[in-house]
């Protein structure tokens, strides 16, 4: 089988390199490695959702697809400065890319990001918010199935925040999103910016 960033253990060499990127309003030094999303810096869709999330709320947030850590690592830097009681939890079924996460959650003195598998989350969790670069390239039935897990797994009143590339299924994407997981849910594009668009889902009350 093929490697990729979404294999669980990634055959390439690790090579970890060091970059610093701005994350959390401020210039930041991570550790990347080989066999990760994006190793050599903060791609393009996960910039374009930094810059139109809210505020982390208060409570458990959900990192769909951690890789490195970029999205987590800046919902924790936000939460810091602002004071708010943030969990962040940093999702991903790569290995290698959860250690990464941890390193670099621990090196910033982060310490309510959460490196995990699926299986580490606790059952009975709801999330106050899911920020999420969806791995697109694992296909069409194991995203859905992914974001059937765990949108409905958003509190009442809780949104998600996605970033998808126009060129890879964003609108389609979207459609499906405001009919499929159902009545509580409904679904918009928030923002469009260098080839991406960012989508919001929101479950009601």
């Amino acid at each position: 089988m093929a490697d990729h960033y979404f294999s669980a253990a990634p055959a390439s060499a690790a090579e970890r390199r060091d970059r610093s990127v701005r994350l959390g309003g401020r210039d930041v030094d991570v550790t990347t490695a080989g066999g990760v999303f994006s190793p050599e810096h903060v791609d393009t869709g996960t910039r374009v959702l930094l810059d139109h999330v809210p505020e982390p709320p208060s409570g458990d947030l959900l990192d769909l697809g951690c890789g490195w850590g970029p999205i987590s690592l800046d919902a924790a830097l936000r939460a810091r400065e602002a004071g708010t009681a943030v969990r962040v939890w940093a999702l991903d079924v790569n290995e290698r890319a959860l250690g990464l996460t941890a390193d670099n959650a621990a090196a910033l003195g982060l310490t309510n990001v959460n490196a995990v598998t699926d299986a580490d989350v606790p059952a009975d969790l709801g999330f106050s918010a899911i920020w999420s670069n969806p791995p697109i390239r694992v296909g069409k039935a194991a995203l859905h199935d992914m974001l059937l897990t765990w949108l409905p797994r958003l509190l009442p009143d809780a949104s998600a925040h996605l970033v998808v590339a126009k060129k890879l299924g964003a609108d389609s994407l979207l459609r499906w999103l405001d009919t499929e997981p159902g009545a509580e849910f409904s679904a918009e594009r928030i923002a469009t910016a260098k080839g991406f668009r960012v989508l919001r889902v929101d479950r009601s009350a």
